[in-house]
């Protein structure tokens, strides 16, 4: 996320000043403006972090016109690129720990739901929908649709805005691992994941250090 955000920021800077005065495009129509557009996406991706206030997000926009307009930025961008990666991390981490205390009551309301399994790894499974076939082994490849949120929520990947992904079972983290093998081709299932076989302690850039994780998971190919 560091290196997307700090990419973004850079390209935006590098702006000419003719740029504010092109027309906005309202709706992308070409390839090109496609690519463009999804530059946006990332941004308000890579911003989610942040949680910003309305405030926050007004000043925001006005970095990104003044870069845009060619204006002499009102921060010093080697140092304050610093600082909003230090900021990030720091909400980031603050969001993980709001939700911390309310991890006990939420695992002991998904583990006795109706048909919900809990595996000796601490994988809390709930089959939505069953498949058919032959379950996954560990060396097959998958073709999947997922969407993974904290518990309270929160999104924090989904492959629904997209398209699906393909992956090697054994080379995704060992909770959504171990999930894909307890389904079939075309089923669909809800697994809660303890933070010990989701990202553990450290998290990423946008899941907090020992995060429960939900994803919710369809298998729509298995690849033999």
């Amino acid at each position: 996320m560091q290196k997307i955000i700090v990419v973004a920021m850079v390209f935006l800077l590098s702006l000419p000043a003719y740029a504010a005065k092109k027309k906005p495009v309202n709706r992308p129509l070409t390839e090109e403006q496609k690519s463009l557009y999804a530059v946006g996406l990332v941004l308000a991706r890579q911003l989610e972090v942040f949680d910003l206030t309305p405030a926050e997000l007004r000043i925001v926009k006005r970095g990104l016109n003044d870069a845009a307009k060619g204006r002499k930025p009102k921060a010093d961008f080697a140092t304050y690129s610093k600082k909003s990666q230090e900021l990030a991390t720091t909400r980031r981490d603050a969001h993980g720990k709001k939700l911390a205390s309310r991890v006990p009551v939420f695992i002991a309301h998904e583990a006795a739901r109706e048909g919900a399994v809990t595996t000796a790894s601490g994988l809390i499974f709930q089959s939505l929908r069953e498949g058919e076939g032959e379950f996954p082994k560990p060396t097959d490849k998958v073709k999947l649709h997922f969407r993974s949120s904290l518990i309270d929520g929160k999104e924090m990947e989904s492959t629904y805005k997209s398209e699906p992904g393909e992956f090697v079972v054994e080379e995704v983290t060992k909770c959504l691992a171990e999930g894909v093998q307890l389904m079939k081709q075309g089923g669909k299932a809800k697994l809660v994941c303890p933070p010990e076989i989701a990202l553990g302690k450290e998290g990423n850039g946008i899941v907090p250090p020992d995060s429960t994780i939900v994803f919710d998971v369809e298998l729509l190919e298995l690849k033999k």
